[in-house]
């Protein structure tokens, strides 16, 4: 396969999962959270009325809206690329085409046959999981691509020895981290295998450091990435991991909406379970097929790098779940799904010797099999059989309230004729409005004209007006350099309304409601009611918009009607 078809491969790919992304964001108008809140964040970056990097938030890890940059940097000529979070499609389709280019390449670099590998990658591709993350925006699809494209890496450097593939295992897997902070899991798991991999095989006089050396090549990315980032988000906030500590991360988070709802630790693996049998239902028996025949032929160490890879990210998950410390959404076991497509094209032998740039002193290059067996066949069948079975079995999983609350809405958005009009439906389909209310409400305030830095609020819940605002310097947000100053005095510093929520949930979170406890319930003494928002969407908080007012004001304004 030349790079004319690989980059073509890439391509018809990217393009198929655009035009879904496309169709969810400018016509369904579905949007996840936390899509919209990275391109808020960009916006921020760019056009907030106080413009600078570090508005790019440290709660989330920073390459998926820094990616987004160029493309928020087109708002003005495209406002969709914001208002609809076009730049969030755009990203994940790339990202998410660049994983099935980077799958196909482990079979191609082994010369399996072409209907192989071609079977396998297809099935990857139309995975619905795979399809819907390349399509939402989200961080999985640059998560999956790093962490396959570090797999591919090092399942060649296995044969190679290649310094050249782990220079760029460990490149993939700082991206990895971040995108994701359960990469430093991937990090970790990548250096035990190098580690271990190079302990053997190396001579005894030099074993320990040539183990070390290349333990150091493929991990010292990540730890860069981390340290980099942490000194950052301390520097700038004081907080070095504000993703956990900070009012707005993840453990405030999961204490704000009441717990994960885990009531012991066998119930939460009994649940991992069937999340991973969702996704990849035959993968337990494919594994344990391609094992016994890998240990056989002594080639087990190309198999047991994506298992460690992976693996680890999916065994740090489960525990975090038993502890309560995340949620069970079926996304965060989404790797299962490259892995599972990973192993399969590790069924049979390799046609041909990886390619390498500079094989090293330790390159081990496997026996090269022409000529295929029936054992073979049978193998390469089954491998094909257990990538294509995990394609209904996702597609009927993701319809389940209980197993996949993220994402069965879409359901209700592909075919609303044909289900029926149950409890189920009506669910799902105001999750598909969520964000709706926020749409209006920022076109409200658009229509309204008003100067820069009249509208204060948090982006807690607020990110999904601003984000959706053609007019994003006219709000206050926690990100401007001032905002703690204004918060405290909205008047004296020119805001004319004020944006609360609910003093409940996530909402003690918010920077306003810190400040004015009992905003919400009668404008604490700062505000009085011009408009109530109650929200359609699904699990989002009703809204109320506060005209900022003197006491002089407030006096006045008791005979006023407030618009609902």
């Amino acid at each position: 396969m030349t790079r004319r078809h690989v980059v073509a491969l890439f391509v018809v790919v990217w393009l198929a999962y655009l035009a879904v992304g496309v169709w969810l964001a400018a016509d369904v108008r579905f949007y996840f959270g936390d899509s919209l809140s990275r391109v808020q964040s960009a916006q921020s970056v760019l056009f907030s009325r106080d413009p600078h990097l570090s508005a790019i938030g440290f709660i989330f890890t920073p390459l998926t809206a820094i990616v987004q940059l160029p493309l928020t940097a087109l708002t003005p000529i495209f406002p969709a690329m914001t208002t609809s979070a076009l730049s969030a499609a755009v990203m994940s389709s790339g990202f998410m085409a660049g994983s099935v280019v980077q799958l196909s390449g482990i079979g191609r670099d082994r010369g399996l046959a072409p209907w192989l590998w071609i079977s396998i990658t297809v099935g990857y591709a139309i995975n619905p999981m795979i399809v819907l993350y390349a399509a939402n925006g989200m961080s999985e699809a640059p998560y999956l691509f790093f962490l396959v494209w570090a797999g591919r890496r090092l399942i060649r450097w296995v044969d190679t020895d290649d310094v050249h593939d782990l220079v760029t295992a460990g490149m993939a897997l700082g991206f990895a981290y971040l995108t994701r902070y359960d990469g430093a899991l991937a990090a970790l798991g990548a250096g035990i295998v190098v580690a271990v991999v190079s302990y053997r095989r190396a001579d005894r006089t030099d074993r320990v450091t040539r183990a070390g050396l290349d333990m150091l090549i493929v991990a010292l990315p990540s730890a860069i990435a981390f340290l980099g980032w942490a000194i950052t988000s301390w520097l700038i906030t004081g907080d070095a991991l504000a993703q956990m500590s900070s009012q707005y991360g993840n453990t405030a988070i999961i204490e704000q909406s009441g717990g994960t709802g885990v009531t012991g630790p066998f119930q939460a693996l009994r649940f991992s379970v069937i999340e991973l049998l969702i996704l990849a239902p035959l993968f337990p028996l494919l594994l344990a097929a391609v094992a016994i025949a890998r240990i056989r032929r002594r080639r087990f160490y190309p198999l047991l790098t994506p298992m460690v890879l992976v693996g680890g990210v999916l065994a740090f998950q489960i525990y975090s779940y038993a502890q309560g410390s995340t949620f069970g959404f079926l996304r965060f076991y989404i790797t299962v799904v490259p892995l599972a497509s990973g192993v399969a094209l590790l069924a049979v032998p390799a046609r041909s010797p990886s390619p390498s740039r500079r094989p090293g002193r330790h390159a081990d290059t496997p026996l090269i099999v022409v000529r295929r067996g029936r054992g073979h066949f049978v193998m390469a069948v089954a491998a094909v059989i257990a990538v294509a079975v995990a394609v209904p079995t996702t597609a009927y999983g993701m319809s389940s309230t209980k197993y996949a609350p993220q994402e069965f809405p879409i359901y209700s958005a592909i075919g609303p004729d044909r289900l029926p009009v149950d409890e189920k439906r009506l669910d799902g389909q105001r999750t598909v409005r969520s964000f709706s209310t926020e749409r209006s409400m920022a076109q409200y305030l658009d229509g309204l004209n008003l100067p820069d830095g009249s509208v204060l609020c948090d982006t807690v819940y607020g990110f999904a007006v601003i984000a959706q605002s053609t007019r994003p310097k006219q709000f206050v947000i926690p990100s401007d350099t001032d905002f703690t100053e204004i918060v405290n005095d909205p008047a004296a510093h020119g805001v004319r309304y004020m944006l609360s929520v609910p003093n409940e949930g996530r909402g003690v979170s918010d920077a306003l409601n810190v400040r004015f406890p009992t905003l919400y319930e009668n404008g604490g003494e700062v505000g009085v009611l011009v408009m109530e928002a109650p929200n359609v969407g699904a699990d989002l908080p009703d809204w109320r918009i506060y005209r900022v007012t003197t006491s002089a004001d407030l006096v006045a304004s008791d005979e006023d009607e407030p618009v609902r």
